[in-house]
């Protein structure tokens, strides 16, 4: 790692405000497009994608508004149906994000994550839809805020840390892996999903920084 990186990490534990426990229940933890993340257990969040299973209805009531006289009573009243269903969406995602975030800072001492830039990731790839309907960044903070009430820690790994390339039995990285490689086949004769062989690097990794900072 870079002198750049190092320093980083010695911010991080430098400007640990709340009083700390002792970790010894880590979880790595790995974006994902479909199911907001991964984890190095090998389960995944299993998010409901609400925005994308109710966009036909949303385009369907968007197309009705679009139909309407600007300002007439009706339009009003179809305005006001479009609000409540994305105010629907954003509290669907928003539960289930406070459940899953409390559920994992009861159960772990300090999770694992990649130092992601999400609007480069959106805007980069196209993706600007799936990144907005998972809402991760949103999930981090709560996650985030959880755990440091209760004496724990997030711990962020350097997103140019090549997750998703190391194979996480071995060590050995690979070159190139391109995103259509949904498994991750090592010579060593690991045979792995790509985002849970990430999520136990990204583990691995934070635990090292862990382990630093103590």
């Amino acid at each position: 790692p870079s002198g750049k990186y190092f320093a980083s990490l010695l911010f991080d534990c430098e400007n640990q405000t709340a009083e700390k426990r002792q970790a010894e229940k880590f979880l790595g933890m790995d974006f994902s497009m479909h199911g907001m993340c991964v984890f190095s257990t090998g389960e995944r969040a299993g998010y409901p994608m609400f925005y994308r299973n109710a966009e036909k209805k949303l385009a369907r009531e968007q197309r009705k508004l679009s139909r309407c006289e600007k300002g007439s009573r009706n339009y009003q009243k179809q305005k006001k149906k479009v609000a409540l269903y994305h105010e629907k969406i954003k509290n669907q995602r928003k539960d289930f994000q406070h459940k899953l975030s409390h559920s994992l800072a009861e159960d772990y001492d300090a999770v694992c994550v990649e130092d992601l830039n999400l609007k480069g990731i959106a805007g980069g790839l196209h993706f600007g839809k799936g990144i907005q309907d998972n809402g991760y960044g949103q999930f981090l903070s709560m996650l985030g805020y959880k755990l440091e009430e209760r004496g724990k820690y997030l711990i962020k790994v350097d997103r140019y840390f090549a997750s998703s390339k190391i194979c996480s039995v071995c060590g050995h990285k690979k070159k190139e892996l391109a995103l259509s490689e949904r498994i991750y086949l090592c010579e060593c004769g690991n045979r792995m999903d790509r985002d849970v062989n990430a999520a136990v690097n990204i583990l691995k990794e934070g635990k090292r920084i862990y382990k630093k900072c103590a």
